[in-house]
């Protein structure tokens, strides 16, 4: 473990500090999102669970540093910023892209001792049924109309055309990590892994979820909203309530 949990300060927000908090939620945002998409959840969670918020490289305050378009490398540098903040019970949180990074940042910190307590992935094919659907090889303005079909919510989640065009870089980026990545077969979790989704996503089946029970051998769960890819802007409250139930409630079966 590092000396000081400031060594990796760039990749963690913490908008609600609670030194007193019983556990620590760790987020992971979609492509091309931020640690403040998850502000709301903090705000809800806070003071009994402290959300960290995961900055990616190449955008809002980290815009000047250069994305970095694989999975590997990303997981490697936020399970080391996290490490630190492994000294009480933990989760993390991972929404589409993010689900799988959550996933490789679990593996990691459980090989250094530090297994997670749960694991909540959203939105998001298993790790082993990940596929390339090209959508990092596609123009700007083909990106910007797949994210605005996205059930209707694509303006909420990454606001208006003009910063979408700012965006696009790290858009690009996570699509390329994410559709690039490759599974390697490993020792499977020993936290209870919980699957969410939205019933009418179109990024991904219902049934791929079922998947993500092969990667746990402690417990697995399926919750499905009403909703598409971003239906935890709306499902907001049931989300919070869920976590707060899983991380002090027990396990499942």
């Amino acid at each position: 473990m590092t000396d000081t949990k400031n060594d990796g300060a760039a990749w963690i927000r913490r908008f609600h500090p609670s030194p007193a908090a019983d556990a620590r939620l760790m987020c992971f945002p979609h492509a091309g999102g931020s640690a403040s998409f998850f502000f709301p959840v903090s705000k809800g969670l806070a003071p009994r669970v402290e959300v960290l918020a995961t900055q990616y490289p190449g955008r809002q305050d980290r815009r000047a540093e250069p994305n970095v378009p694989d999975m590997g490398q990303l997981a490697d540098r936020a399970a080391e910023s996290l490490l630190p903040w492994t000294d009480k019970p933990y989760a993390l949180f991972g929404h589409s892209m993010g689900a799988t990074l959550a996933y490789e940042v679990a593996r990691r910190l459980q090989d250094a001792g530090r297994p997670a307590r749960a694991l909540f992935v959203s939105g998001r094919r298993a790790p082993h049924r990940n596929r390339d659907d090209g959508l990092h090889l596609l123009s700007d303005e083909e990106i910007v109309a797949d994210i605005g079909a996205l059930d209707g919510t694509g303006d909420q989640v990454f606001g208006d055309a003009e910063l979408m065009g700012l965006l696009l870089p790290a858009i690009r980026s996570d699509y390329r990590a994410a559709e690039t990545y490759r599974y390697a077969p490993g020792p499977v979790l020993t936290s209870p892994v919980h699957a969410l989704t939205g019933f009418s996503d179109a990024r991904v089946d219902v049934g791929e979820l079922h998947h993500w029970k092969e990667h746990t051998e402690a417990g697995f769960e399926l919750t499905v909203f009403s909703g598409g890819h971003f239906y935890l802007v709306e499902r907001h409250e049931e989300i919070l309530e869920l976590v707060r139930a899983r991380l002090f409630e027990g396990a499942v079966t």
